[in-house]
């Protein structure tokens, strides 16, 4: 039924709240102004059935539920199914009596007894109506405030209002903040009677239908500002910029080049810069600063080969010693904002290196960078980012695999390194040939050699293809021809290890590989997320394939260490905890934990050509470093346990932040004796 005419009917009602009316309404998804999926809800008395589905760059939800309301509004039952994303299937659910409420979802089930239960619940993988649910209730609330299950305290502020012209009129909505039940909040509108009129991201919007285009571009504005107004406040409240030179004392300071800890040093810092590196106890000068090491290391900041960055990823990047990003694909406007706001000082953040995306047009397209429809118009991107000053171009999946020579030689005329997916229908040796520095991810490495004509990796074949991998052998013609030409051209290699490893690997119900070490820390929200595969299988048959592939995977990368090919930690996953877990992967391909440290610090500096100023802790270059207790040499683990991070001379004491962020501390900050 139309909404028109109920307005016309002056019927008063609400979408979600009303006991007897059937009534439909639809949803439209965006991003980067392309209409890529829906989000249907149709009520029929006290149930609603939804119809969630959305692609972009071949993949995205396929989600319906099921929902049945009690007189007020909450849910008394609730089922969904489905995959998520990467396509794991989905059979969650939530029941509600008066005296229990009780779920189950990837991650397990759960309940709760006894009175005063939580009404409303948090999905794992449902759609947005949960939080639509949520809000209106919220908005009846007086303190609008309120548990849900499975855990978490939900609070509702009003941020900012706003109003658009559409189908139904002119419609006035309110912005309000959703917080309580994850790192980050949700900005969820609501119209005047309190019904969901649109969620946002900076690149991303689900808005009503006919209301899409009008309210894109202003709410996904305010959504990033919003974001950013909440990091702001973290920066101000934490970092800590010291008058003076700043003198840490007591250290081992971690030489890449050496592979070895230095004897007891102090490390003085003076603005963004080292200005000494001294034995311990040497006499300190008036107005500084001392920040105690007790005997810790201090490990020149990392850098993460493979960020998608983001405001969160920002400030969780550099409190886990990331200091540098470098960016393989991004909204390129969105990302220039966040730069100029951490060259600012306005939000934390490491230092981005930009990678210019370019992927050809096609109904699996990426909705990242530029998107090109023929060879002049990808080399005229490539020129675009060449003007900008971005570090290298990176090719992804729809470009049409012919026209890789004349973008190659282009980006290498104006000084550009090349790297990137295999496009579909190609495979690495082609691109090999065609110049590419570098491979991105071992999926697309080894598709190649698995691969039968005209399959289509635009999909989430990529990922599944990936069962053939156990069947590999590596001394086969078709694998040492690639080998040999990457040793011989000197190819790099960028192979997520952590991201595949989590696809492969990780089983619905217990803790992520990856997140053993930190998955207790977080909030329940979090947990939940962590306990869950991400590709999933449908037998067991295809577990054992992928656990297989996996293994696979690790023996083609040792082989390729031990023939030289240089290979480069990111993770494709953000980095942060998971960056740390990347490195530990390293370390199982036949590096040792110093090798693994020296990797992650100068050789990727000399990489990035910014080895005189990064890379290693040495007086001239800038204060980018972090202090553990242990000794990372002995055991790579060391590094997760975090007690400061300088970047650039700004300081931070990780555990201040993650207590505020709803995470417990994994160790404690150093202590400060002021300037005299």
């Amino acid at each position: 039924m139309n909404l028109r005419l109920l307005a016309a009917a002056a019927l008063a009602t609400t979408f979600l709240a009303h006991p007897a009316l059937a009534q439909t309404q639809e949803y439209r998804v965006l991003t980067q102004n392309r209409d890529i999926g829906h989000l249907k809800l149709d009520r029929q008395g006290q149930t609603i059935a939804v119809d969630y589905d959305f692609k972009q760059n071949g993949r995205g939800p396929t989600i319906k539920e099921q929902v049945t309301l009690d007189k007020d509004g909450a849910p008394v039952s609730w089922t969904i199914t489905g995959r998520t994303t990467f396509g794991n299937a989905v059979n969650e659910s939530f029941k509600r009596t008066a005296t229990q409420v009780s779920w189950r979802d990837l991650s397990g089930p759960g309940s709760l007894k006894g009175k005063d239960l939580p009404k409303y619940y948090a999905a794992q993988n449902g759609s947005p109506l949960d939080v639509a649910l949520l809000a209106k209730a919220l908005l009846a609330d007086a303190d609008r405030t309120m548990p849900v299950a499975p855990g978490g305290t939900a609070r509702l502020t009003e941020r900012a209002r706003n109003s658009f012209d559409g189908p139904d009129g002119k419609l006035e909505v309110i912005t309000y903040e959703l917080s309580g039940l994850s790192l980050n909040p949700t900005y969820i509108t609501l119209d005047a009677k309190g019904d969901l009129f649109a969620l946002a991201t900076a690149g991303f919007l689900i808005a009503r239908k006919g209301y899409e285009r009008v309210a894109d571009e202003p709410l996904r504005k305010l959504s990033e500002k919003l974001a950013s107004d909440r990091f702001a406040q973290l920066q101000a409240e934490n970092a800590k910029k010291f008058a003076g030179p700043v003198r840490i004392r007591n250290v081992r300071v971690f030489d890449p080049r050496a592979k070895a800890l230095s004897a007891l040093s102090d490390v003085v810092v003076s603005g963004s810069r080292i200005s000494g590196v001294v034995p311990a106890g040497s006499p300190a000068t008036p107005g500084e600063t001392a920040i105690e090491g007790e005997g810790g290391t201090l490990v020149p900041g990392l850098f993460e080969m493979h960020g998608h960055m983001g405001q969160e990823d920002a400030l969780m990047n550099v409190l886990a010693g990331i200091t540098t990003v470098r960016d393989m694909g991004n909204r390129n406007d969105v990302l220039d904002i966040l730069v100029d706001r951490i060259g600012k000082g306005e939000v934390a953040g490491p230092r981005i290196v930009r990678s210019g995306f370019i992927e050809g047009k096609s109904p699996f397209s990426s909705a990242t960078g530029k998107l090109v429809a023929s060879e002049a118009e990808a080399i005229e991107a490539v020129r675009w980012y060449a003007a900008r000053g971005y570090n290298q171009a990176k090719l992804y999946n729809s470009m049409d695999p012919k026209w890789a020579p004349a973008v190659v030689g282009e980006a290498k005329r104006l000084g550009l390194r090349v790297s990137g997916h295999v496009p579909a229908f190609s495979s690495a040796d082609e691109m090999i040939a065609a110049g590419f520095d570098e491979i991105t991810h071992v999926n697309q490495l080894m598709l190649g050699w698995v691969l039968n004509p005209g399959e289509d990796t635009r999909t989430l074949f990529r990922f599944t293809a990936q069962a053939r991998f156990p069947a590999l052998d590596l001394k086969s013609d078709k694998v040492t021809k690639t080998l040999d030409a990457m040793a011989a051209k000197n190819v790099s290699h960028e192979p997520t290890i952590a991201i595949h490893e989590l696809g492969l690997t990780a089983l619905d119900g217990v803790p992520n590989p990856g997140a053993v070490d930190y998955i207790t820390h977080m909030p329940p929200a979090e947990q939940r997320q962590l306990k869950q595969a991400l590709f999933g299988a449908d037998t067991p048959k295809q577990r054992a394939d992928y656990i297989a592939a996996f293994a696979k995977i690790k023996e083609t990368l040792a082989e390729m260490h031990r023939r030289g090919i240089m290979l480069i930690p990111g993770t494709d996953l953000g980095g942060g905890f998971t960056y740390h877990r990347e490195l530990e992967l390293f370390g199982q391909l036949g590096m040792t934990p110093a090798d693994v440290l020296t990797r992650a610090t100068l050789d990727m500096a000399r990489y990035l050509g910014q080895d005189q100023a990064l890379g290693s802790i040495e007086r001239g270059k800038l204060a980018d470093f972090f202090l553990v207790p242990g000794d990372p040499t002995k055991d790579l683990k060391a590094i997760k346990t975090i007690r400061m991070v300088a970047r650039g001379g700004t300081v931070y004491f990780p555990d201040e932040v993650y207590t505020k962020l709803g995470i417990k501390p994994f160790s404690t900050p150093p202590k400060v004796e002021a300037a005299k």
